[in-house]
């Protein structure tokens, strides 16, 4: 076996999330997990939107929605009255909604992704110790054959709740425990509940939720997860050595009788229960590390932040982390990345996991949502469309106050047409995720003149980035710009207009790899794109 570039250690959808998109950008890694077999039960279910729009850019979303069911709201019941019915339903802006599809099945997809870029997940492999310099990381790594000793230049840690790479590193991860347990299960219902909607049931007395029953529906008929509180005769154990009790215990599992026994106090109608699948009983710490990496080694996904399962935030905070930090380390590889772009993981990042952590303890215990007044913020924000990296060294430039400011998510577009395209296509098809993304915008008023400015910005940008940079004039129908020699773009419908807030003739954004907004200018100048990319290129 050959020394990668990047040692990836885990092979869950963190770390095969840091892969694919590594291997995308040429960067050699190597991805090492100690099961011998991916396991095969419905841990985390829940894909949010903006996660399937990092998976469209990761070319997944297609055998991702194969698989999945689609998550329409979730129905509340409080001493077997219905509470609340809350609509999962998000503005025609946003491509996507939410889906429920099993762990192991998202794990499938991106494994077999990874496959199609030449590199296999190494099964029966640990790592055992690392060290690290100036210029890299040694790691010892134990396998089928015995010990093998791997040079890197970085690692990520993407190796779960009890992360070998966050002890070995150091780093703390202060939080506290539920002093409830749950129980999980993998089951089929008989029930009348709407298709797609998720059930929960409490049971309360004076004010104390005394009793809960979660279902999250799954592909199949009447297929759900479920989770309630455990039975005194299934408690797990004591506490592990690392005082980290989060995840599944390999105790007595519940089985089928004590699954009916909460349906039958707690489902909304008479129901029966079968074909259990898998089922497990649960633990849940709420902690954080105190960094998400030191020098060249990095923690993701639950190595770096545990917290209650509720609203599915986990997993996809957890893709999301590898997502920010791959593009990061794949310029930092090439030798085009600024001093310090890999720091900025930290920085961008671990204030999400903060959030994260703090809300999914308040939800578990409230519901989600609980004491809001507005819906829809509530959704998109589950729906993790309003992470912003406002105070990120990596973000520059105008912020009008619009959707599109700098350091949010950029905003998708529909109506987009060009030449030799017979079919009007959205924005987001042109971030492919790869390499930044320059957007120029030229409105009706712009002539040859600033044309050839705006065409100058262009070179000057594509130089600033070492070329790791795509760029698109988008004009209005009506600008004259057909002899340009940008990729030329036109807003048929105003979409792109309004959703980036366009007051000015021309503007120019610097979208990330990762779908955020790096720059915005309202009168494109070459000296200030060039000193943003400056914050990530060489």
């Amino acid at each position: 076996m050959s020394d990668p570039d990047v040692l990836v250690v885990g092979a869950g959808p963190i770390g095969l999330t840091a892969a694919i998109e590594l291997r995308r950008r040429g960067v050699d890694c190597r991805i090492v997990d100690p099961l011998l077999e991916p396991p095969r039960y419905a841990k985390a279910v829940g894909v949010q939107p903006r996660t399937l729009e990092v998976f469209e850019a990761m070319g997944v979303l297609r055998p991702i929605l194969d698989a999945a069911i689609r998550m329409r709201g979730q129905i509340v019941y409080v001493n077997g009255a219905e509470q609340m019915r809350l609509e999962l339903s998000l503005p025609p802006d946003v491509p996507f909604g939410f889906v429920g599809i099993p762990q192991y099945e998202t794990e499938r997809v991106l494994a077999e992704r990874l496959r199609s870029l030449g590199t296999r997940v190494e099964r029966g492999t640990r790592l055992t110790s690392f060290e690290q310099d100036h210029d890299g990381v040694t790691a010892v790594l134990t396998g089928p054959d015995g010990d093998e000793t791997v040079r890197a230049q970085y690692l990520a840690g993407c190796d779960g709740a009890h992360s070998v790479v966050r002890k070995t590193l150091g780093l703390t991860f202060e939080g506290a425990a539920f002093t409830e347990q749950y129980m999980l299960g993998d089951v089929e219902v008989d029930w009348s509940q709407p298709h797609g909607w998720g059930i929960r049931s409490m049971h309360v007395t004076d004010g104390v939720t005394d009793d809960l029953l979660v279902c999250i529906p799954l592909p199949g008929r009447r297929r759900y997860r479920m989770s309630m509180l455990v039975p005194d005769e299934l408690a797990a154990g004591t506490a592990s050595a690392d005082n980290v009790e989060h995840g599944f215990e390999g105790g007595r599992k519940p089985e089928l009788h004590h699954i009916q026994a909460v349906l039958d106090r707690l489902s909304p109608e008479p129901v029966r229960a079968s074909n259990l699948r898998w089922s497990s009983v649960f633990k849940i710490n709420h902690r954080i590390v105190d960094s998400y990496g030191r020098g060249r080694v990095f923690v993701a996904g639950d190595a770096a932040h545990i917290h209650p399962p509720t609203g599915a935030q986990g997993m996809n905070t957890g893709i999301q982390d590898a997502h920010n930090l791959a593009w990061k380390l794949a310029l930092a590889v090439a030798g085009v990345g600024a001093p310090g772009l890999t720091d900025t993981y930290d920085a961008e990042r671990r204030p999400v996991g903060e959030e994260v952590v703090g809300r999914t303890v308040r939800s578990a215990r409230e519901g989600i949502g609980a004491g809001e007044t507005d819906p829809g913020y509530v959704i998109r924000r589950e729906a993790q469309l309003l992470i912003r990296y406002a105070d990120s060294p990596l973000v520059a430039g105008d912020d009008d106050g619009s959707s599109a400011a700098p350091g949010s998510r950029a905003p998708d577009a529909r109506g987009l047409t060009r030449d030799a395209v017979s079919f009007p296509f959205r924005l987001f098809t042109l971030l492919g995720g790869e390499r930044h993304t320059l957007v120029l915008y030229a409105d009706r008023s712009v002539g040859p003149e600033e044309l050839a400015h705006l065409e100058a910005v262009a070179a000057a940008a594509a130089a600033a980035a070492h070329g790791h940079l795509d760029t698109y004039l988008v004009a209005s129908p009506e600008a004259a710009v057909d002899d340009t020699v940008l990729p030329l773009v036109r807003d048929r419908d105003g979409e792109f207009a309004q959703a980036y807030g366009m007051s000015g003739h021309s503007s120019v954004f610097v979208v990330r790899p990762d779908g955020y907004l790096g720059f915005r200018q309202g009168e494109p100048d070459a000296d200030g794109v060039t000193t943003y990319l400056k914050s990530t290129f060489s």
